[in-house]
């Protein structure tokens, strides 16, 4: 596994949105160009208080020149949102990692993307893709209200549903989701209780998702200590159940580049050599788990005795 370089970007501009929801856009100090991306990619923001978040990129990806998040306050957050909102000034010095991109948007004829309230982040850029592809697409953008509702002005076009709940209710997953075919491939983003309703209603193998908020796991498969090999360096650590794969690799000297710690952003996915990983991230689709050759080490753990990473 690459890990992103972290750089540092000035705030060029800070626009409030809607309801709750401020865009941030970003420019290099010097005015270099900035790391090409894809859509879905996301980077992470190392904020002067030394907290760092992750942000999809939504906004013009062949604008070399100018990065654009945008940030939704979370009253029952860790405090990031809120310093963000309240006191991150044009001007100010932000830390950057990244871009690394988990969601991203595979070829297919049709498109349906689902958004429900910042979630529309990532998905703007894909829309934006799909057009440019000349692809059959379809959005449908759901939120409390209308004025909570970000990005609402770039969105002016026939083959997109703004749903508002308090005019229109839930968004009707049912026939939304009734009758695809296998040439189309659902994107969603949201809160967790909108794609834990999309993957029950889906048809099997055409959704992706991107979480802001870890899923719930259950225990782990192992509840004994198991070896971890470093195999650039040989070097053997035990993780015992009270310690991460992340902190036991860190212990034994490795450098490996986390952010959430909650198995979220994959800013620490490594590569799995040998072993059988127990995957309890919200990343990694299924396909990718099944592989067994990559894990996320802040949060998944081994179902054997002994597991062999990249590091």
């Amino acid at each position: 596994m690459t890990t992103a370089a972290r750089s540092t970007v000035r705030v060029a501009a800070k626009q409030r949105l809607a309801d709750g929801v401020v865009a941030l856009t970003l420019v290099d100090p010097d005015g270099a160009r900035l790391p090409d991306w894809t859509p879905g990619s996301h980077v992470d923001l190392v904020l002067p208080t030394g907290d760092t978040r992750q942000y999809s990129l939504c906004g013009d990806r062949w604008d070399a020149h100018t990065y654009r998040v945008a940030v939704l306050r979370e009253p029952a957050g860790r405090g990031g949102s809120a310093w963000v909102h309240d006191e991150l000034a044009v001007g100010d010095l932000v830390g950057l990692g990244g871009p690394r991109n988990q969601f991203r948007l595979a070829p297919a004829p049709r498109y349906l993307f689902l958004a429900g309230g910042i979630g529309i982040t990532p998905l703007l850029p894909m829309v934006d893709a799909a057009r440019r592809l000349g692809a059959d697409w379809r959005l449908v953008y759901g939120g409390r209200t209308r004025a909570s509702m970000a990005f609402l002005d770039e969105l002016d076009d026939d083959r997109v549903t703004v749903w508002p709940q308090d005019e229109r209710g839930l968004l009707p997953l049912g026939d939304l989701l009734t009758g695809l075919d296998d040439g189309t491939r659902v994107y969603c983003c949201g809160p967790a209780p909108l794609l834990d309703a999309v993957e029950a209603a889906c048809p099997p193998g055409l959704l992706r998702t991107e979480r802001f908020v870890a899923r719930e796991q259950g225990a782990p498969v192992r509840d004994e200590p198991f070896t971890v090999v470093l195999d650039r360096t040989g070097a053997e650590v035990v993780v015992t159940p009270d310690v991460s794969v992340l902190e036991a690799v860190r212990a034994a000297g490795a450098d490996v580049l986390s952010s959430c710690r909650q198995g979220t952003c994959g800013t620490c996915e490594t590569t799995v050599l040998a072993g059988d990983p127990d995957h309890r991230d919200s990343v990694l689709d299924e396909a990718e788990r099944a592989a067994g050759d990559c894990l996320l080490v802040c949060v998944s753990r081994s179902r054997g005795d002994r597991l062999v990473l990249d590091l």
